[in-house]
This record gives structure tokens, sequence and C-alpha cells, in this order.
């Protein structure tokens, strides 16, 4: 059985760093040596202001260390620019890559900050000549500069979708082969793959990322989870964690990590076992 989570003030989280990695992770750090899941993801996965998140719920149901890799708004870039941490999560028995926005990365158009992937960079000359009239100083943030230009420069956004589209899938594939264990894709959020799929706002999280471009991964891949959050499920009352209502407003309830863990725990229990298996087979 899966335990609901409680909320969690965040002057009390813990944070910890793992073997050489750059990113200060959720704590208490983990003993690696034995049998574990790995958990990567982005603000969802890390849970800032949850006391048991969907990693902590796993290990509950499933009597197996579940470590906990997630860093908030995570792009492609930060994982695959922090090799200690992919080999980290290539010790793993079973790797859970929560599927990230095709919003916080660097492409042909902009660059995004290497750890903060949520911030803007540098907008590159491709950019400034698909949308010449564009006063590209007033964003610092991707999700920010890509809502404007989707509602004020929609032929020219079709363009931008394109490469993020591409950029997305090449770099998806890098990071799970990069992976030295089976990866499981979880996608979590409010909508289907087939919808809303040139959204950039929240609402629509993981950004841009539609049903062909997962397909594209699942030969890579052990497999693919699939989590439909109601719109309920998200947001919690700002004074019970202090933080500010627009940031309370976007984060997943209990009740949601605890419904991601559920569906989580069929596929992770049978690729477990698997993995047994095989390291039995193996010869001393």
């Amino acid at each position: 059985m899966v335990r609901a989570a409680r909320g969690l003030n965040v002057q009390e989280l813990e944070q910890c760093r793992y073997d050489g990695s750059k990113l200060l992770l959720r704590g208490p750090r983990r003993n690696l040596d034995g049998a574990f899941v790995a958990c990567l993801g982005g603000t969802e996965t890390f849970a800032r202001f949850i006391a048991e998140p969907y990693p902590d719920l796993l290990e509950a149901a499933m009597g197996v260390t579940c470590v906990n890799f997630g860093w908030p708004n995570a792009g492609i870039d930060v994982f695959r620019s922090d090799p200690a941490l992919i080999d980290c999560a290539s010790r793993s028995q079973v790797c859970v890559l929560q599927v990230p926005n095709a919003i916080n990365m660097s492409n042909l158009y902009y660059r995004v900050h290497p750890r903060r992937n949520d911030r803007v960079l540098e907008v590159l000359s491709p950019m400034r000549a698909l949308f010449p009239n564009v006063d590209f100083t007033q964003f610092s943030f991707t999700r920010h500069m890509l809502t404007w230009l989707r509602k004020n420069s929609e032929v020219e956004y079709a363009y931008l979708l394109k490469e993020l589209a591409s950029v997305w899938v090449v770099g998806m594939i890098d990071l799970i082969d990069r992976i030295d264990a089976p990866v499981v894709l979880l996608w979590l959020s409010m909508r289907t793959p087939e919808e809303y799929t040139d959204r950039p706002d929240l609402a629509a999280d993981p950004g841009l990322v539609s049903r062909a471009m997962l397909d594209a991964l699942r030969p890579d891949v052990a497999g693919v989870v699939e989590v439909m959050i109601a719109p309920e499920a998200r947001g919690v009352e700002p004074e019970a964690i202090e933080a500010s209502r627009s940031e309370a407003q976007t984060i997943l309830t209990a009740d949601a990590h605890a419904d991601t863990a559920r569906n989580l725990v069929p596929m992770l229990t049978d690729l477990l076992k698997l993995e047994k298996a095989r390291h039995w087979d193996e010869p001393f």
C-alpha cells in the first residue's frame, strides 16, 4: 500500500550531493552501494514542499531503496552535463526518468543556463532573424519567452517548435543511452501526449512534448508510465508551506504523488524481478 504524503515547510528540507555531482539534491543522502531505483526528474520529482514525494512512496511500497535525483526545472541539459549524476543513476537496477519539457534546453535558437535550465542565457542569431521585431531583453525565463512568441508570432513560432522537437528527441536518446540501467519514462501531466502540444504554459507540461516524440524513444526504454494529474491535484495552501501563492498553485499535492507511485509500482516490480534474475544467471 502506498502511503499518502504530508506537507513540508521548505526550512525542513535536507539537501545533499552525490559522488562529485554539482547538484544540491534532495536529502537525506542515500547509500548507493546496494540495490536501488534512481528517480531522475524535475520540479515534481524534487518536490520541495512535499514530505514524502513519489520516490519515498515507491520505496515504502516496494521495499527497495528509491533515490530522489530530482532537480527543480530540470531540462535535458542539466543531467547530460553532470556525468557524476549519470554514473549514480547507472548504478541503479532501474531508472525512472520523468519526461522533461522541450522548453528548458539549449537549441539552434537560444541557450539556457547549464544548471537552471528555465533561464535564458543567450538568444542566438537565428532566433533574432526569425523574430526580427522582438525585443528579447524582456525575457529572463524560457516559459515566459515562448508563451509570448506563441501569442504574438504564430507563424514563426511553428518553425521554433520543429527545432525544439528535433533537439528534444536527439537529446533524450543521448541521455537515455548514457544511463547504464533500464529506463522507465514517467509522463506526469495534466494533459495527454496528444493534447495542447504547442503550449508552453505550466498546465501543458511537459511543454511541447507530443505523442510522436514519446514514441520515438520507445525502442530505447524499458517502458513508459503515463500518469494523468487532475487539475485539482495541483496547488496547496501557501500558508501551510510558507510559499508565495503563485508558487503554491503549481505544486503537486500529496494525493498526486501517491497516485504517481501507485502507477509506477507494477512496472518497476516486474523490472526489478527481471534484473534480479539476470544477475542471478551471471557466472560467478
